[in-house]
């Protein structure tokens, strides 16, 4: 459901369970990830680690620069008609732009 963006009820076919359970199971998988990860890596980032980060972007000569910042343009399938105009991308059919800024060593 993550990977593809697909619906819980189109799965069941392919996973052999019912939507509700599909979604239970999403959601248990995604309570997962935020309790092993929340606490290093889905947090903003403290003083320390911005102290840090100018330090080393400042040594390897480029001052002030926290992370590379990366966009996406991810095609939203199952936008809302009414939505889509508000998230047309540049092809016209709506896109959603995730943003990431990654430092060297890939902490996002």
């Amino acid at each position: 459901m993550l990977v593809y963006g697909l619906p819980a009820d189109v799965t069941d076919e392919y996973i052999q369970i019912v939507e509700s359970t599909a979604i239970q199971y999403m959601q248990h998988f995604c309570r997962a990830i935020v309790e092993v990860f929340a606490e290093q890596y889905l947090r903003s980032p403290t003083a320390n680690d911005v102290a840090r980060l100018l330090y080393i972007g400042k040594q390897r000569g480029f001052p002030g620069m926290l992370g590379s910042l990366d966009c996406m343009h991810w095609r939203w399938k199952n936008c809302l008609t009414a939505w889509a105009g508000q998230y047309a991308g540049r092809n016209g059919s709506p896109t959603i732009i995730l943003e990431a800024t990654a430092d060297y060593d890939l902490w996002i």
